[in-house]
């Protein structure tokens, strides 16, 4: 937290030498209270050592106020999440063979589509959201929309096909952003990107992290699978452990986060921080009337306590 206009707290101090006196005048009230008796044993029930604390509520509720609504014009500011209003999202689904390796029940693409699913109902309904698909080569499945039941059936209608074209599917994905925001001040971006293996063909992934950093639009990877995958190919098995590094490369050079996933729920849990992170924006905001109702509030307390205990405003 800062502040904007920071000399308001010099109001502080009479607020604290306030306190002091107040300390100062019940500590010799008490005292010239006790000293009129002259029976010690009468002295111990009129004038106990700890006294009783519900006359001190009232006072320590005001000056309470006092401080809240003095550091309430020095003006505080906070990072605040706030939601964004229109957004842009691509989501690049992995569709290579190595995908329909069982490691993750009931295999690793069932359970991507599952997850992906889950993360498209749960964005905001004014986000445009599109779909590349890739394998050997990408491809738009659905072009930026607000449909989002277009992008629900375009995912539960992909298919595996062979080798795996990472850099392809940022370029695709960027391209399509690129044909959507024709504005002057385009909303931000984003692309989303799972995968489970290393790049094979097509523009490298170094490529096409430069090109998204250069168009600022962040590429968040997710690694989907485990080291022990393995799939069937003419007969044989062939493992296909997932490349974390080659991922974790890209997400940093554009901007983006990286994330590990080994289940189909860390993948949907992944889906879900994503879905918070691209949703909201942090900026700095006023928070003064937090501190001015909450000193109106202990305004209130005091004046409460000291009407119900005392009958009188303090």
């Amino acid at each position: 937290m800062s502040l904007i206009a920071p000399l308001w707290l010099l109001l502080l101090v009479p607020v604290a030498l306030l306190a002091v006196t107040y300390v100062v005048m019940a500590l010799r009230s008490r005292t010239s209270y006790a000293v009129r008796f002259a029976n010690y044993d009468l002295l111990d029930k009129v004038a106990p050592r700890r006294p009783g604390w519900r006359r001190h509520v009232p006072a320590a509720a005001l000056l309470l106020m006092f401080a809240l609504l003095v550091i309430g014009f020095a003006r505080p500011t906070a990072e605040v999440r706030v939601p964004r209003e229109r957004a842009t999202i691509m989501v690049a689904f992995d569709v290579s063979a190595s995908m329909g390796a069982t490691d993750v029940a009931p295999n690793r693409f069932e359970a991507a589509k599952a997850a992906a699913t889950q993360f498209v109902q749960g964005l905001p309904e004014r986000f445009n959201l599109g779909l590349v698909s890739f394998s050997g080569s990408a491809s738009v499945a659905v072009p930026p929309t607000t449909d989002r039941q277009a992008v629900l059936y375009a995912l539960e209608r992909l298919g595996t096909d062979s080798g795996t074209a990472i850099g392809e599917a940022v370029f695709t994905s960027l391209e399509a952003i690129a044909a959507l925001d024709t504005e002057e001040e385009a909303p931000p971006a984003h692309i989303v990107l799972l995968s489970d293996g290393s790049s094979t063909t097509g523009r490298t992934v170094g490529d096409a992290a430069t090109e998204a950093s250069s168009r600022g639009v962040p590429v968040t990877t997710i690694a989907y699978g485990t080291a022990d995958g393995v799939i069937s190919l003419s007969g044989r098995d062939v493992p296909v452990p997932v490349d974390g590094p080659a991922l974790r490369s890209l997400a940093e050079s554009a901007g983006g986060g990286f994330y590990e996933a080994a289940s189909g729920d860390e993948l949907q849990a992944v889906y879900e921080d994503i879905g918070t992170s691209v949703g909201y924006r942090t900026e700095r905001q006023e928070v003064w009337q937090w501190f001015v109702a909450a000193g109106l509030l202990f305004g209130l307390t005091a004046a409460v306590t000291s009407l119900l205990w005392f009958s009188r405003l303090p």
